[in-house]
């Protein structure tokens, strides 16, 4: 079964995090939602998968599913799991949601041997428009939730996420900026372009030694 025929429609995000994943690894999940990316890498990548997350809905979805997933706080649980316990740790959608996203951050690294992770990108020419001409936040497709109501509270660009994998001593193995339909684009446009018209991003990390 491809990728591409488990999630109809997917969240534009999830398939390419699933090709970025061996088969047969470690995985923990990070703030898992429903279970929609965990189960497709169980089901497509064979993995040895766990997840954590904050709402009792979400953890009832995904045992609902089969999937082993407890309740947790990215925030303040991570500092219970052990050095190097999982191949990969992913977070995807998320860190943005978080209240201390650096910490967040060296934790996944500290815990896994790679990181995953996918950000909406507030530097999105479309999200530029909106505040300079409307004077407003903005609301786009991934960044959905009027300023009254969102779950974000920490936004960033592109570069951002960039810079602070830098500060935490990150090395950045793989990139993609996808526009809205989820396509990557062109690898070898220069970063300001990703962090212009990218609608969201995602890294593939390790911690240097």
């Amino acid at each position: 079964m491809s990728l591409a025929r488990t999630l109809a429609p997917p969240r534009v995000d999830l398939l390419r995090v699933a090709e970025l994943v061996a088969p047969g690894s470690r995985v923990l999940d990070v703030g898992c939602g429903d279970g929609e990316l965990l189960r497709l890498l169980v089901e497509e990548r064979n993995v040895d998968g766990r997840g954590i997350e904050l709402s009792q809905q979400g953890v009832n979805d995904c045992v609902a599913k089969g999937l082993s997933v407890i309740q947790g706080d990215a925030d303040a649980d991570l500092v219970d799991y052990p050095n190097d316990a999982f191949d990969y740790v992913i977070l995807s959608q998320t860190l943005q949601a978080t209240r201390q996203p650096r910490v967040v951050l060296e934790h996944m690294l500290r815990i896994g041997g790679r990181a995953i992770v996918s950000v909406p990108n507030f530097g999105h020419w479309r999200v530029r428009t909106q505040i300079a001409l409307l004077g407003r936040m903005p609301v786009t497709e991934s960044l959905s939730h009027s300023w009254y109501d969102t779950p974000n509270i920490h936004f960033c660009t592109i570069a951002d996420f960039i810079a602070l994998a830098g500060e935490v001593g990150a090395t950045i193995d793989k990139s993609a900026a996808l526009d809205p339909q989820g396509r990557p684009l062109n690898p070898i446009w220069p970063k300001w372009a990703w962090n212009l018209l990218g609608e969201q991003a995602i890294f593939l990390l390790h911690r240097r030694r």
